[in-house]
């Protein structure tokens, strides 16, 4: 039995290895504030969310749209979707709760506790094949009618039925009739039990039917070594029924954790859904094009959405058969946000999740990394700048062609001719590998010997500033500017004192201040 809801052939590895970059993409793109909404306070939503968005480099374009019909489905029937995770929840907990069965190594204990628990999974199957029943034909995507079929195939009434019979009978309530045959020196070998010969009402059967005669002998009330005795041939007997049906109650039970974790993503999905609904926050399926292929509408960044509690600035652009783009502009314009919402989306995209656009088209990448300025270190054993080498350093060891890295404001915590040149080399030798590049900078040198002398593929993208310093948070394309119009937030901190802020806006104009 499989759930096959993440990947149409093979299960979703709960179990794999995170990337090393974890911390950086999930405090570079305020990762945690999307996995919160999807998780609402659950913890294992929370990191199935973690895992489903940060492995989602290794799918491809088929896993996507399998995905994404399914959370069509999930958004359309999101009390069904939960109905079976709280399903499955309710199996995995019984379990738990039933471990005291467990407590010895003897057969007994295991078969008793093997019983029990595959009475409550039999229950829990019955009303998930019920859930299934009533409401499977509404879905439309393959992985979630697969399950449905399955479910009503393998646990139909005659099988749940008979099921139902055998661990009546597994009790033992009766006692056991076991069989044996005798080895070298009359020691038993070949124990195995055997189907009961009495069938309810037990009483009736003693006594109306034939029985073969036989031998029989009783044990005195106080033989402790006969009760042993007794004990361990009964243990013999019952061994290889209670390894089975162990082995029966794990395979069970690995279906229902499996279940779990894979509907927990897509129960993330709905929570996500609808806080963003809430908010006013337009979302939409992405369309998985080829290569060198990026075009979106109305893109937010839907953890800045989450984090404000309201709408926020989307943006447009057209991308395709781009590599760079390049974003400058005004302080506070919305880059560092735009940013986040390419890499916010890709996550998604790449996910099978829906995107915080009115439309959005893109390609897989074969990895997203981010390179964002630091604080200080605190242990004062390196300077800023070291330490934004060494995470590039890292960040290169783990690039593969077709990988996706975005910077914001790298090579800022050195002088403006050094940090520029560092910044072309490293963009041209990224680029030369089949990087693709987002680039936030304040570096004048930098931006601006790229825009004079573009590479192919390359955009420049500025953010909006109004003639009287208003910022509209779009990004649109232009030109890199000399000033960064730093002079605007004086003016809002301080007010506008016209000898002051002409003097700041003389020293930036020419460099010196």
């Amino acid at each position: 039995m499989k759930a096959l809801l993440m990947h149409p052939d093979r299960d979703f590895d709960v179990q794999g290895p995170m990337p090393e970059h974890e911390s950086d993409l999930r405090q570079d793109l305020a990762l945690d504030v999307l996995l919160d909404a999807m998780a609402a306070e659950d913890p294992f939503l929370f990191e199935v969310a973690r895992k489903a968005l940060l492995l989602s480099s290794g799918n491809d374009i088929d896993t996507v749209v399998y995905r994404q019909d399914i959370v069509r489905d999930a958004l359309a029937h999101p009390d069904v979707l939960r109905q079976c995770y709280d399903l499955a929840v309710e199996a995995i907990e019984g379990k738990r709760k039933s471990h005291w069965g467990f407590a010895g190594h003897y057969p007994s204990s295991i078969l008793y506790g093997a019983v029990c628990v595959l009475g409550i999974f039999m229950t829990v199957l019955e009303k998930l094949r019920e859930l299934v029943v009533a409401h499977g034909a509404s879905f439309e995507s393959t992985g979630l009618k697969a399950l449905c079929a399955m479910l009503q195939s393998e646990f139909d009434d005659a099988y749940l039925a008979r099921v139902r019979t055998h661990l009546i009978e597994l009790k033992l309530d009766k006692g056991v009739l076991l069989s044996a045959q005798l080895s070298q020196g009359n020691e038993g070998t070949n124990y195995a039990l055997r189907e009961a010969a009495y069938s309810q009402p037990y009483w009736l059967d003693r006594l109306w039917s034939k029985r073969e005669s036989g031998y029989t002998f009783r044990i005195a009330d106080r033989d402790q070594a006969g009760a042993q005795a007794l004990s361990e041939l009964r243990n013999r007997g019952i061994n290889e029924v209670a390894n089975a049906l162990a082995q029966a109650m794990d395979h069970i039970l690995g279906f229902f954790e499996m279940l779990r974790a894979e509907l927990a993503f897509y129960v993330g999905c709905v929570n996500l859904h609808a806080k963003l609904t809430a908010l006013g926050v337009t979302n939409c399926f992405p369309q998985v094009a080829g290569t060198r292929r990026l075009q979106f509408r109305g893109l937010c960044d839907a953890s800045l959405a989450l984090s404000m509690g309201r709408s926020v600035v989307g943006n447009a652009l057209d991308a395709d058969d781009k590599q760079l783009a390049i974003v400058t502009g005004a302080n506070q314009g919305g880059k560092s946000s735009f940013l986040r919402s390419v890499g916010l989306a890709q996550l998604m995209m790449q996910s099978g999740m829906f995107v915080a656009a009115e439309s959005f088209a893109g390609e897989l990448c074969a990895g997203l990394f981010t390179h964002a300025k630091r604080e200080e270190d605190a242990t004062l054993r390196s300077g800023k700048f070291d330490e934004e080498l060494r995470r590039l350093s890292a960040i290169v060891d783990r690039l593969r062609p077709g990988a996706v890295v975005l910077f914001n404001e790298s090579f800022a915590s050195t002088n403006e001719l050094e940090g520029s040149e560092i910044a072309r080399q490293v963009v041209g030798a990224l680029l030369e590998r089949g990087i693709k590049v987002f680039f936030v900078t304040h570096l004048y040198t930098f931006a601006r010997g790229l825009f004079d002398h573009p590479p192919d593929g390359a955009i420049f993208l500025r953010a909006e500033r109004l003639d009287d310093g208003r910022r509209t948070f779009r990004i649109i394309e232009g030109e890199p500017l000399q000033t960064s119009h730093g002079v605007d937030l004086y003016r809002e901190v301080f007010g506008d004192d016209t000898v002051r802020t002409g003097d700041l806006m003389a020293a930036a104009q020419a460099g010196t201040g």
